[in-house]
């Protein structure tokens, strides 16, 4: 008789198991275009200009260009078009969010001390939402290979260190209810005993053995292998969705100083906060003829992933004002040092049938919210480097150019087995990337046009799981005064193909993402 071990009520069981993967690692270093809209009009092209709040998220001397004190605040409508090829199969999906992308003051100390080469000293606060996750996606066809019992067959045999999973872990015992077995799976293992048997390898080959997608060849020998109860020889039909919602919030603290107007010197202190919530359900059916045998005709497969938690950076910064004309910036942008928290639930239902006809419903629904075990992520640091040309009060150009290390990128902690292979599997897989980014502006009295162009390369060395980025933009300001109205639109555009699942079953769509963004920034000169 097992013996279990219930850490908290109502349905939840903290979790040893690892779920973590490399995409999870690419999602949170990475950052979007966000920021004020004369920001995302000029592409974020502002490491040698600074004078606007965003420009601080590039490089923190840029404070110390402002004159006066200033607030701003930007709201933004971003809205993601999904284009989906499964197979031959064509789908989209659009999704449209609304928020408060930005908000932020700076004030400005001038020194009375005219002798002083030290000109001024600022300080500023900004919030940017840095990475919005509101997103859908829909892909959909006919396989004709694999199916989606391959996810369940690969943790069953290969969960035990590369040994089935033994069928004491995935067959209940009577009486037993599919919560207590699947709670205990995740909360009792790995354990001396199958020291290359975590929990999640367990639960996910109880959910298929449950479900009767997968089926031990030998019953009667509790380390045999499994094999697959879904009818061989292809065609089947398959829809993945994933919709999720959240965003990962930075919240800079900034100080600055600014030596003879020449020489401008900044330094942000970060607080980074995350939620992101994931939805995915899978479902597959086939029409393959029925034999004397129950096969599986169809099944639907749901996760619902959590994921919070708390994160620190700093960013150093200068920029150089070699004449009037010509500015120069350089910046250095640190790891950002996350601790976080995944939350998982899973459910399975799947259908069996045989010449007879259709049996009920076989539905896994542990109805358990796995709490996994807190980790932490360091994410890669980034170096930009910058250039600015000054056409008097008319008008300027700017280019940036960053350098980010995505193989770099670490979970702790390192001792951590699965970490350590996860690790490792990142620095061979990941690349170090470029981002261009080109901004110009052209004032006409009290009205500003904007444009600019940003490329990013792809973090993964393929090229292919997610492909380069290429982004347009363009908006105008209009100065009241003291008060000023500014109004972007942003369009990015890039391709990706990723697996549905990271095992088992890794066949996946190829995407094409597509962003526009129109955002709208009130200034106030205080």
């Amino acid at each position: 008789m097992k013996k279990y071990i219930f850490l908290l009520a109502l349905g939840l069981t903290a979790s040893v198991a690892r779920s973590q993967e490399i995409a999870d690692a690419v999602r949170y270093s990475q950052d979007n275009l966000n920021g004020t809209a004369r920001f995302r009009a000029m592409s974020g092209a502002f490491g040698a200009l600074g004078g606007d709040l965003s420009s601080i998220n590039v490089n923190p001397a840029g404070s110390a260009i402002f004159l006066n004190n200033q607030m701003a605040i930007t709201l933004s409508n971003n809205s993601t078009k999904n284009n989906s090829d499964y197979f031959g199969n064509l789908t989209s999906e659009k999704t449209n969010s609304f928020d408060l992308n930005q908000a932020g003051a700076i004030f400005v100390f001038n020194n009375r001390n005219t002798n002083s080469n030290w000109k001024k000293v600022s300080m500023a606060i900004n919030y940017e939402n840095t990475n919005n996750f509101d997103n859908g996606l829909l892909s959909a066809g006919t396989n004709p290979n694999n199916s989606v019992a391959n996810y369940f067959l690969s943790y069953a045999n290969n969960g035990n260190n590369g040994a089935p999973v033994p069928q004491q872990f995935v067959n209940r015992e009577p009486g037993e209810s599919i919560t207590d077995l699947y709670s205990f799976l995740g909360s009792n293992l790995p354990n001396n005993q199958f020291p290359g048997l975590s929990g999640f390898d367990a639960q996910q080959a109880f959910l298929g053995y449950q479900a009767f997608v997968i089926d031990a060849v030998d019953e009667n020998n509790n380390n045999s292998a499994y094999t697959s109860n879904t009818p061989s020889g292809g065609n089947y039909y398959q829809e993945n969705s994933v919709y999720s919602t959240g965003y990962n919030g930075k919240l800079s603290f900034n100080a600055a100083t600014s030596y003879k107007d020449k020489l401008y010197i900044g330094l942000n202190l970060n607080s980074h906060f995350t939620d992101y919530q994931k939805s995915s359900n899978f479902y597959e059916d086939n029409n393959a003829p029925l034999t004397n045998n129950y096969t599986v005709s169809r099944l639907q497969f749901n996760n619902d992933l959590n994921t919070y938690g708390t994160g620190f950076s700093f960013q150093v910064g200068a920029i150089a004002k070699l004449t009037n004309e010509v500015r120069l910036g350089l910046a250095y942008e640190s790891s950002t040092w996350y601790k976080l928290t995944d939350e998982l639930s899973q459910s399975l239902v799947a259908v069996s049938a045989n010449t007879d006809g259709e049996l009920p419903s076989d539905v896994v629904d542990p109805q358990v919210v796995n709490i996994y075990e807190a980790y932490k992520l360091q994410t890669p640091s980034k170096l930009t480097g910058s250039f600015a040309y000054v056409f008097g009060k008319s008008g300027l150009i700017s280019v940036d150019y960053a350098i980010k290390d995505y193989s770099n990128t670490k979970f702790k902690p390192e001792n951590d087995s699965y970490f350590n292979d996860l690790n490792s599997d990142i620095n061979s897989i990941l690349d170090t990337t470029g981002e261009l980014r080109i901004g110009a502006e052209y004032k006409i009295e009290v009205l500003s046009l904007r444009a600019g162009y940003r490329y990013e390369q792809s973090p993964y060395k393929n090229g292919v799981t997610i492909g380069d980025l290429t982004g347009y933009s363009a908006g105008l300001g209009y100065s009241f005064g003291s008060t000023k109205v500014d109004l972007a639109y942003s369009y990015a555009k890039r391709n990706s193909q990723q697996g549905f699942f990271n095992q088992g079953f890794t066949d996946g769509a190829s995407i094409d993402a597509i962003n526009n963004t129109v955002s709208l920034s009130l200034l106030f000169e205080l």
